[in-house]
């Protein structure tokens, strides 16, 4: 009895520290959401918004990125392709830490995402979203770039708008390991995730399970 009474109360203890320090995300995403809702909301304005990727090119990055996310509350266990990591938490990530570290970070993370998505809209929360996500080394002597609109910028010379379909799917390549597949640099494995990424979309084949990220069932589809 003595050893259950230990367990329930380490089982305790542990439930309360993730209340705690999860809701500890929570209000600190409540707090930045004013100022969050005014920069995103001028970032839509500016045209660097989801409208501003394109026709029908808003719905494609959620495809590939975070198929639920107009559903959702910050987290989606379930849907096919979507991932350890929704949208909501790829921003709460960027916007809440210095350096990120999978483990206990994950629960103020995963707080700050449930707080996000209280505090602002889905298409603030996709603005920024794409103002901050990273997306590896650009060209030549350029560091690290922060932002969808930027790495169009910094690769092509053009707007997100203006990019031809491949270009724009390389782009969508890159979201998911940003310092591996470099665009600069290219590379089979750059060509491979964007083919895969492209029957995605065309509907020539899914995801097969939450974890598929990498849309390993569509390996021999191109």
């Amino acid at each position: 009895m003595w050893m259950l009474r230990r367990v329930v109360a380490g089982l305790v203890l542990i439930l309360g520290l993730v209340v705690i320090y999860g809701g500890w995300g929570y209000v600190q995403a409540r707090d930045a959401a004013p100022a969050l809702v005014v920069r995103a909301d001028r970032l839509i304005a500016e045209g660097h918004g989801p409208d501003g990727l394109g026709e029908g090119r808003a719905a494609a990055l959620i495809a590939v990125e975070d198929p639920a996310f107009a559903a959702h509350i910050g987290i989606d266990p379930t849907t096919p392709g979507a991932g350890s990591m929704t949208i909501t938490q790829t921003l709460a990530m960027t916007l809440a830490f210095d350096a990120f570290a999978p483990g206990l970070q994950r629960i103020r993370q995963t707080g700050y995402a449930f707080g996000l998505e209280r505090g602002l809209t889905k298409p603030q929360i996709l603005a920024l979203y794409l103002d901050t996500v990273p997306m590896g080394p650009g060209p030549g002597e350029v560091g690290t770039i922060h932002g969808f609109y930027a790495a169009a910028a910094a690769h092509y010379d053009v707007p997100v708008s203006a990019l031809a379909k491949p270009e724009f799917i390389r782009l969508l390549a890159v979201l998911i390991a940003p310092d591996t597949l470099m665009l600069a640099r290219g590379g089979p494995l750059l060509d491979d995730r964007a083919a895969r990424i492209a029957s995605v979309l065309s509907g020539t084949c899914a995801p097969a399970h939450n974890r598929d990220v990498w849309f390993d069932e569509c390996a021999a589809a191109h």
